[in-house]
């Protein structure tokens, strides 16, 4: 799908239209890879907002640190399970890390109501069952969530939590 940590351009395009949209919002990305989705993140990212991306591979952190430099975005490099929860509640994740299904249900637990989820990486016209990622997120009743193709081979999962 994104041949190997490049998000599509339409993804890219994607986040920066709910990042912008969240004018005081609390972002982050779980899995910076490149940093090509965190570029789009903070290029849009209203003035009151904040935006942190983590990366547990030191060779891509270094390149997106490099990538990212002199932007507002915080990078961490480390587990994202590991140094984000505490941070939350977050109004937008892209979880682009390559755990989803493991990790869908604390993602999740880190979104502010009415936050959103996006995850990439997909590849369309697949039934929910029988597929981790697409039952642990579109199958979530505490999520809204919908599929959308991105690409002629790519879909993406975007996701509202709902309020308790």
């Amino acid at each position: 799908m994104t041949d190997g940590g490049s998000s599509i351009e339409a993804v890219r395009r994607l986040l920066a239209t709910l990042v912008a949209a969240k004018p005081r919002g609390r972002i982050a990305e779980l899995g910076t890879a490149y940093g090509d989705g965190a570029s789009a993140m903070v290029a849009a990212l209203p003035p009151e907002a904040t935006f942190i991306t983590v990366e547990n591979d030191p060779e891509r952190f270094q390149l997106a640190a490099q990538r990212l430099a002199g932007t507002r975005a915080e990078m961490v490099l480390g587990d994202w399970r590991e140094l984000l929860p505490e941070r939350g509640p977050f109004d937008l994740l892209f979880l682009d890390a390559g755990d989803a299904a493991q990790s869908a249900a604390l993602a999740i637990s880190m979104l502010a109501p009415g936050g959103i989820l996006v995850k990439d990486d997909l590849t369309p016209g697949r039934s929910r069952d029988g597929d981790p990622v697409r039952e642990a997120l579109l199958g979530n009743p505490l999520l809204v969530a919908c599929e959308i193709q991105t690409a002629p081979a790519a879909a993406a999962i975007v996701a509202v939590r709902r309020a308790p």
